[in-house]
């Protein structure tokens, strides 16, 4: 991305947050706010709140003066601007949407962009994702990263935890709905095992080293959920791969699903990595 062009998208990343982070404010901790209103375009229930937060990312978005396709889980893939597209955003406009009802202190926005070339025209992945921006609205945390130029919180480079051993980790983990037999031996071989319920800004957790790890290994992650996060691990020298240990490249699509495992360092991944396969 040109630097012009980046500094562009970030402005308009910016603006977009700030405008939907004011928007929602009104219904943290209200039961208003987690009123099902509608199904969203992934298939999943679309609280109130999401609904708000959304509805002010493409308000932002249709004043933005370059066109730009948005893709978002409740409204799906759209087409902002007239002429060909020159980006795609993908936005989860309210990660940890539960939380935010209920002011569980771990919710917020991410943002992630991957501007449209000749050579990536129409089959744009996760690979092609150039600046990718979560925020915890809760604390006013902001973590971001250029691809090729590092991973930042706050404006501060960030460090990796240094840790090598599993027994002495924090690990996050998204175990709804999850086979627990295939995620005990996990939780028995970490020091520490936190859900928070924020998957976006859980993973940006392992880029600083708030967390050594986190996994998701359902193979019902959405794109959406992980396309700015996993941006922001691998700049700041983690690992991020699939449950197979494969690169996560996945279609910029509402729908592609994926399972994920970031770690600090590979020593640390490829101790989760023989755990699981024990169960594959």
């Amino acid at each position: 991305m040109e630097r012009e062009d980046q500094k562009f998208w970030e402005r308009v990343c910016q603006d977009l947050i700030e405008e939907s982070q004011r928007a929602i404010s009104p219904l943290i901790g209200s039961p208003e706010g987690g009123e099902i209103v509608k199904t969203g375009a992934d298939g999943t229930p679309t609280t109130y709140i999401d609904l708000v937060a959304e509805n002010k990312v493409v308000e932002v978005l249709n004043e933005v003066d370059r066109p730009l396709t948005l893709i978002s889980e409740e409204i799906g893939e759209v087409n902002i601007g007239e002429g060909p597209p020159e980006a795609i955003l993908v936005v989860d406009p309210l990660d940890g949407t539960s939380n935010a009802v209920k002011q569980i202190p771990a919710y917020g926005i991410s943002v992630a962009v991957a501007p449209i070339n000749d050579e990536n025209k129409g089959h744009l992945t996760m690979e092609d994702i150039q600046l990718g921006i979560v925020k915890n609205y809760a604390t006013n945390d902001v973590y971001k990263a250029f691809k090729g130029q590092g991973a930042f919180l706050n404006g501060e480079k960030m460090s990796l935890s240094s840790k090598q051993d599993l027994s002495s980790i924090s690990m996050g983990a998204y175990v709804y709905r999850m086979d627990m037999s295939k995620i005990e031996e996990l939780c028995k071989s970490v020091r520490r095992m936190r859900i928070m319920g924020a998957v976006a800004i859980e993973i940006s957790y392992v880029a600083n080293g708030t967390y050594e790890a986190f996994v998701d290994v359902r193979d019902n992650l959405r794109v959406v959920d992980v396309a700015a996060s996993k941006l922001i691990v691998e700049e700041s020298g983690g690992v991020v791969t699939d449950s197979q240990g494969n690169t996560l490249n996945g279609k910029l699509n509402v729908l592609e699903k994926t399972s994920l495992i970031a770690a600090c360092n590979m020593e640390i991944h490829d101790e989760i990595m023989k755990i699981w396969r024990g169960f594959n």
